[in-house]
């Protein structure tokens, strides 16, 4: 697994021990679904839309799918109920929404296109 920012995230994932319990949640999951080039984002405090953002890639829709349910699974038994799930039928992009944790599984393709680390990473240009 691959950190964006490793400093900012732990500060924003440490902030509430749930959102630190959820991210150990989220990356052991999609770790044991074999889910590739996994990416963890920290948001800028601004953003307000999560502490941070989990990207990862499956191999194939089924995979994707696959992927998905795993982590919502290890979500419910680990007592986390407050979520929503977009792109589930087609899992070409699935997006899962935890609340502090927001999770985007693509398909290489899809990843390639919408390429999400440049358009959320520290690093990419501002706009006014």
């Amino acid at each position: 697994m691959s950190t964006a920012s490793p400093a900012p995230l732990k500060a924003a994932a440490t902030s509430g021990g749930k959102a630190a319990t959820l991210l150990d949640i989220i990356t052991g999951s999609l770790e044991d679904s074999k889910a590739e080039d996994i990416v963890t984002i920290a948001l800028d405090r601004s953003a307000a839309l999560a502490d941070c953002m989990i990207i990862a890639s499956g191999r194939s829709s089924r995979h994707v799918a696959a992927i998905a349910e795993h982590l919502i699974e290890d979500m419910r038994e680990a007592g986390f109920r407050n979520y929503s799930v977009e792109g589930q039928e087609h899992a070409d992009w699935v997006l899962i929404d935890a609340g502090d944790i927001i999770v985007h599984l693509f398909r290489p393709e899809v990843r390639d296109f919408y390429n999400l680390e440049k358009l959320w990473s520290p690093h990419a240009p501002k706009q006014d």
